[in-house]
């Protein structure tokens, strides 16, 4: 019993001093006496928890207004640039590295190509020894790197273990932010990217006044992030959202899943090149596209510019994104539909054949009054590594590593 009271009020402590730093973070410049009203804590704990924070210089003191009697009101704000974080995206043929502070400022970034080999062992090897020079070449005396993001374009268990990759045969599941951990002495969290990135758009995006949230992102694959009270869906099985495996075509091409006419074989960047070319090949005459430069910018482009035939494989793309919305919008009916990836340079045709679509297809009353808007983030191939540290931060796991040892008097 006495174990389970310790237990406790550790966890009591964690959770307290985590609701106290997501204040400053978020809502800073805010005073002590704010953040005690709005967290419910009483005046003493604050005082305390704020000590502990800026003798680790995770806030630090502001001057602010004026107060009534002349003296100016001391207010706290999060310390951003003291702090650094390492993120990792290892997708179906890159790897990415880059380096971001506290605030989601882009320090440093380094895209490389994954070697061509499917021994999990090698590109462990390959990845540790371009982290261990890319760290090498940006360490910055008066900064600390604090933690390591991690983002995978595959499934990641409950127990942080990836399951499967769609470029990878795994004999069993890999460890490898565990790995990554131990061999940097570092904090490593690691997720899904899509579902990552649905969580970097609540925290930082078009969704972070929303209470729930559909984000489909269209790259080199197709996955949707759904989050719900505030909270990324991950499920039971830790595996949702793929929306990109639902059969759009019966008649369509073979998927990386062994399916066939996946919604993702048709609306990929890929799928949308490869299309163009067909209709290229096949005598459709495009002012703005060739057989030489019809890549996704390109068709966007001239989509905008009112070319014909990429306007019209524009808005095939967007009825068949608009029919699978609609069954996710009349499953979960989200305040808000994102749209993430290159595709979104032709938002205004695009979004035009979504929304009819929807709302032929999905229930009236769910899709009236619900947006559908492009992500304005930037960095979206490593922003999802960060929001996952930056959650570690906010839930009290991170903050709890780095705050451990000081004086709690």
């Amino acid at each position: 019993m006495q174990i389970n009271q310790i237990v406790n009020v550790d966890l009591v402590k964690q959770m307290n001093s985590a609701v106290v730093y997501k204040l400053i973070d978020g809502q800073g410049p805010i005073s002590r006496i704010q953040i005690s009203e709005l967290s419910q804590l009483a005046p003493a704990s604050v005082t305390k928890i704020t000590r502990n924070l800026l003798a680790r210089g995770l806030i630090k003191e502001v001057e602010q207004q004026q107060s009534t009697g002349g003296r100016r009101a001391t207010s706290i704000v999060s310390e951003h640039k003291a702090f650094r974080t390492l993120l990792i995206h290892l997708g179906r043929e890159e790897l990415i590295l880059a380096m971001m502070d506290l605030s989601t400022k882009l320090l440093k970034r380094q895209n490389l190509e994954l070697p061509d080999t499917h021994e999990i062992a090698l590109i462990e090897e390959y990845l540790i020894e371009q982290l261990e020079e890319f760290i090498r070449q940006n360490e910055k005396r008066g900064s600390e790197l604090i933690a390591i993001g991690i983002t995978v374009s595959g499934f990641v268990n409950s127990k942080n273990l990836i399951e499967d990759l769609p470029h990878l045969v795994l004999n069993e599941p890999w460890d490898l932010a565990n790995r990554i951990a131990n061999r940097f002495n570092l904090p490593t969290f690691i997720g899904q990217d899509v579902r990552s990135l649905a969580l970097a758009e609540h925290y930082f995006g078009v969704t972070k006044d929303c209470f729930d949230s559909l984000l489909l992102r269209i790259h080199r694959g197709v996955g949707a992030g759904i989050v719900i009270n505030h909270e990324v869906f991950q499920g039971y099985k830790s595996s949702v959202g793929e929306i990109g495996h639902i059969q759009v075509d019966p008649l369509g091409k073979r998927c990386l899943c062994g399916n066939v006419g996946c919604l993702e074989t048709v609306v990929s960047n890929s799928a949308i090149e490869n299309k163009m070319q067909q209709m290229l090949e096949d005598g459709y005459h495009s002012k703005w596209l060739s057989l030489e430069s019809h890549d996704i910018e390109a068709i966007c482009k001239a989509s905008n510019k009112q070319d014909e035939v990429a306007t019209e494989l524009i808005e095939h793309v967007g009825v068949q994104i608009g029919r699978v919305l609609a069954m996710s919008v009349n499953m979960f009916n989200p305040e808000k539909i994102v749209i993430s990836g290159e595709i979104t340079q032709a938002k205004n045709i695009l979004f035009a054949a979504i929304r009819k679509t929807l709302e032929t297809h999905a229930l009236p009353s769910f899709v009236v009054n619900t947006p559908l808007v492009a992500s304005e983030l930037h960095n979206e191939d490593v922003i999802g590594a960060f929001a996952l540290i930056k959650r570690a931060l906010w839930d009290g796991s991170l903050l709890k590593h780095l705050l451990a040892g000081q004086n709690d008097s």
